[in-house]
């Protein structure tokens, strides 16, 4: 009789190989999660601009976290949601004569920001746990991952905390805390997407573009993020809807009332006229740097990804750039604002995308390099 061969053992450098490709594609799983918690953040934080625009922040005069997710569900249910808002100086000094059916229109927006909150949050911490039960996180991701799992609990108490203080004395939220709410919600949308770039994208096997330009990199989003904080401080204290000239405001390149508060740091964040005027300034600078970077891109020839990720960051810049302009000169439409505010975070995206393109290359050895 004729025997049967057995297969072959697999040798060490093959078994080796089916480990590295298996730990490759449970990354990929892991880098798809993250993508999708980023998406459903971008979606939070664009109705949470739709629920400023609309005064609808404060419809809502209760944080019930777990009993919150059932808006009312009866008409008593709704009189009583009503009675409680027109409790609140906004309904007094803003929205006094609405009717139910106004209320329930401004309710719906706040009601599916919060909801879409909660969803981030079992979005991101079930499947955290899952992985991390299972094994398959990748050891270095374990303690960042859960970091950003604290900052995102920390980010509904800070949600909550915006909210009060519009509930007691004044007509909208404090716009320190509504910049503070928008800034921890960027940064952690911010780490998951570096994390989640680190798992899909191998480190760059062209020539190291150099320090100065992962130096250049970081100090354009310092700048990107410090012009979007000034955006926040502009939408906390409506001043979009004052100086809708550009470039010049009332006629002046530097507003008059640009100083009127004393002490004079009270201006960039409480003196409608500074506080616009600074975030133009912060724009302007964006672009001109930005400009340049693009410019040099080409001339010292960057490897191909940082190339195509720098025209990408660029174009982002203009797009914003002219919808902020439009949103300025047209005070403030309700779509084109969003539009502007979803523009924010594309730019933010194209600028951690490009400095990630810039990470230093692969070792020799083969091993990937720190993503830095």
């Amino acid at each position: 009789m004729t025997s049967l061969r057995e297969p072959a053992a697999l040798s060490a450098s093959d078994f080796g190989a089916v480990r590295r490709r298996a730990a490759r594609s449970a990354e990929w799983v892991v880098a798809a999660w993250l993508f999708l918690c980023c998406a459903l953040i971008f979606l939070v934080v664009v109705v949470g601009g739709i629920t400023r625009l609309t005064q609808s922040g404060l419809s809502i005069t209760d944080w019930d976290p777990i009993v919150g997710v059932v808006p009312p569900l009866s008409h008593a249910g709704w009189q009583a949601a009503f009675a409680q808002y027109k409790l609140i100086a906004q309904y007094r000094l803003i929205h006094s004569g609405m009717t139910l059916a106004g209320f329930k229109t401004i309710f719906l927006w706040e009601y599916v920001h919060r909801l879409l909150a909660r969803l981030v949050g079992l979005a991101y911490g079930l499947p955290f746990l899952f992985f991390l039960w299972r094994g398959k996180l990748p050891r270095r991701l374990a303690l960042p991952l859960a970091g950003i799992l604290v900052l995102g609990f920390c980010q509904g108490l800070l949600g909550w905390y915006m909210v009060e203080s519009g509930l007691a004395g004044r007509a909208d939220v404090s716009q320190y805390r509504l910049a503070a709410h928008l800034a921890l919600a960027l940064l952690i949308y911010a780490a998951i997407l570096w994390v989640a770039l680190g798992l899909v994208r191998a480190p760059a096997e062209e020539l190291d573009p150099g320090p100065l330009w992962r130096r250049s990199a970081e100090g354009v989003l310092a700048l990107v993020a410090l012009t979007i904080a000034a955006g926040a401080f502009v939408a906390g204290l409506h001043a979009g809807l004052v100086y809708n000239t550009f470039p010049l405001m009332d006629g002046r390149l530097v507003p008059k009332s640009y100083a009127a508060f004393h002490p004079f740091l009270r201006n960039w964040f409480e003196n409608v006229a500074a506080v616009q005027f600074d975030h133009r300034l912060l724009a302007m600078a964006t672009v001109a740097v930005v400009l340049v970077m693009w410019a040099q891109g080409w001339r010292a020839a960057l490897p191909r990804p940082a190339l195509i990720a720098v025209n990408l960051l660029f174009a982002a810049l203009l797009v914003q750039a002219g919808l902020g302009i439009s949103t300025l000169l047209l005070v403030v439409p309700i779509p084109l604002a969003v539009a502007h505010q979803a523009g924010a975070i594309m730019l933010l995206t194209a600028t951690i995308l490009f400095r990630h393109t810039l990470c230093r290359p692969a070792r020799l050895d083969g091993r990937p390099a720190a993503a830095i």
